[in-house]
């Protein structure tokens, strides 16, 4: 088994010419490093002897400032925009964050045979992803976008850890905002691309869904002429979808497309459905719950096909596959079963996550925090959020923590299951109210299912929550 983490396998090294061809800068004071580069880091805290420091400038920082401290670390080289005081070979480049992108680009040019999958979407990209990672890393060795490294600094980093054992990479775009994925795009230079669907996340960036769609489309753009264009058969977008494809090839998922699922099972922590594909049909067992996590697989299976993956060697893959950290894992204690869902939250995914809740045992509590991104819309979306949450049958109780907590609260009560739902604004205010119920419904076994934006840290709640049981 191929695993896709952190390789203890070198990096492969760049000279001090391969730096300037790259990045088209030049050695300040003509003072090239002697020897070659092991790594290119952005992070002043692990540069070392040996690497190269690549010096960021943000709205609130300037990694410039850190070059005198690296060099007393034992760093040797940094890429500067500016020339700095310190004594060190400084690569003067015109801008850093460009100069990441053109060496992200120069090493994935290096790699010929490499192929290469890049998808994009406002939900599932993550699980789609990790789908992906387990049907080709048992094949062959494969790089796959780590946590949310996605945007134009994250996709360059990834590029940057390709080895040349490396024969697939699956690289998540995302964009947060026009032109983000047309500029990722063209660094990856996939062979097989595509968006999951249009959603609602970032709706404050884009000014609504069709901005969204557009910045994402932009993926179609740089796909190689003779590779495969993957597009969602039953988004409200799909239309417009297609009319961004580029290349002859293409393959659609979902109800109505080439690769779609039949007699689908939805159980408390898993799911099975019948995959039909123009290579053939296979029924599979798939280790995630949720409908939303079916269509993220037949998602995942016109990828694979797309780039070459035989059927079988993809149903082996799905069945094997592990949900990322914070991706719907279930922990049981005692009597009680968490879901941890905490990675991160849109109003599609907080749905779906309902929907997996009102499948498990006893008495199914879901635990909220704020969704961000959403712009002037963020009480309209999470009043719209309260009122079908509290519809969803089966579930007995919506905790809601946060500042838009009251706003989901009075959608709540515009249905008739108002009393269903709790409001909050910290945690610490929730925590209370969580134990009682627990005291409350003694001693029947409970589900909780917690989930919120990233920046709302729900996992520490549930943690909190945990240790008091």
């Amino acid at each position: 088994m191929h695993t896709s983490t952190t390789s203890t396998v070198p990096l492969m090294p760049w000279t001090a010419e391969e730096l300037v061809q790259a990045t088209q800068g030049h050695w300040h004071n003509n003072k090239a490093p002697q020897t070659t580069i092991k790594r290119i880091l952005t992070d002043s805290r692990h540069a070392e002897q040996g690497d190269a420091f690549l010096a960021l400038k943000g709205e609130r920082f300037d990694a410039h400032d850190f070059i005198a401290q690296v060099a007393e670390n034992g760093c040797e080289v940094a890429i500067v925009s500016h020339p700095v005081d310190a004594d060190l070979c400084q690569l003067v480049v015109e801008d850093t964050r460009l100069a990441l992108g053109h060496l992200g680009a120069f090493r994935r040019q290096q790699y010929a045979e490499l192929k290469v999958i890049a998808l994009t979407g406002s939900s599932g990209k993550t699980t789609t992803k990790e789908m992906l990672g387990s049907i080709l890393s048992r094949l062959a060795p494969t790089l796959i976008t780590r946590g949310n490294l996605n945007n134009d600094l994250g996709v360059p980093m990834m590029l940057l850890e390709l080895r040349p054992e490396h024969q697939y990479a699956v690289m998540e775009l995302g964009a947060s905002h026009q032109g983000e994925i047309d500029y990722t795009s063209n660094l990856v230079q996939p062979h097989v691309a595509g968006i999951l669907n249009i959603g609602t996340a970032h709706l404050g960036e884009f000014g609504g869904r069709d901005g969204i769609c557009r910045a994402k489309s932009e993926i179609y753009t740089h796909i190689a002429k003779t590779g495969t264009s993957i597009v969602p058969a039953a988004d409200d977008f799909t239309d417009t979808i297609r009319q961004a494809v580029q290349t002859e090839q293409q393959l659609s998922f979902g109800m109505g497309g080439d690769i779609f699922a039949t007699n689908v099972q939805l159980h408390p922590q898993s799911s099975s459905f019948t995959l039909n594909t123009p290579q053939g049909v296979r029924e599979v067992n798939l280790p995630f719950a949720g409908e939303h996590n079916v269509q993220n697989a037949t998602a995942a299976t016109a990828f694979a096909l797309a780039i070459g993956v035989g059927l079988d060697d993809i149903v082996a893959g799905l069945e094997q596959a592990v949900g990322a950290k914070g991706r719907l894992n279930f922990i049981q204690k005692d009597k009680y079963l968490f879901i941890d869902d905490t990675y991160n939250a849109n109003p599609t995914s907080m749905r779906a996550a309902g929907e997996v809740l009102a499948q498990q045992e006893g008495v199914r509590v879901m635990v909220t925090g704020d969704i961000g991104e959403l712009g002037a819309s963020a009480a309209q979306q999470h009043y719209m959020l309260g009122r079908d949450l509290v519809s969803i049958q089966g579930i007995n109780f919506v905790v809601a923590v946060g500042e838009f907590a009251p706003a989901a609260q009075e959608g709540a009560r515009s249905t008739q299951y108002g009393k269903k739902m709790q409001a909050f604004l910290t945690q610490a205010q929730a925590l209370p109210f969580l134990l009682d119920l627990i005291k409350t419904h003694q001693p029947q076994s409970m589900s909780f299912l917690f989930k919120g934006s990233r920046y709302t840290h729900m996992e520490t709640l549930m943690a909190d929550l945990m240790e008091k049981l």
